[in-house]
């Protein structure tokens, strides 16, 4: 088992920043892939980004590439998620999630991932 605790979200305007972190516990964090999804008031849960075990590859969504960062510490078995200039449309809860699957590719998709945090909110005014 893996147990994944997201902090870092909260109310920001337009323009502005936030960090997100995940803390990982349980297994050896670097045996998992991890991933930021999202999901607003009625919409299904979205990729946002995520990184290889070892933090030598990235994947990003196209809404937020260039504006966010994912990274990780696997010394202190936590994932960041680094947010610049938000948007009104990235509002939602931000969950981190960890995948065991040993694939060619990072995975981008909410059922390739065994275990997930319970979510932290952003919001952003404008």
């Amino acid at each position: 088992q893996v147990q994944l605790v997201e902090s870092g979200g909260g109310l920001v305007q337009a323009g502005g920043s936030l960090r997100l972190s995940c803390a990982a516990s349980g297994r050896r964090f670097s045996n998992y892939a991890m991933g930021w999804f999202r999901q607003a008031p009625g919409t299904e849960r979205a990729f946002v980004a995520a990184i290889s075990r070892i933090g030598g590859s990235t994947l990003y969504a196209d809404s937020v590439k260039g504006r966010f960062t994912i990274s990780r510490d696997n010394a202190k078995s936590t994932v960041y998620l680094q947010m610049n200039n938000l948007k009104p449309e990235d509002t939602a809860v931000y969950y981190c999630a960890a995948s065991g699957r040993w694939t060619s590719t990072i995975p981008d998709e909410p059922v390739e991932y065994d275990y997930w945090g319970q979510g932290t909110q952003v919001t952003v005014s404008s």
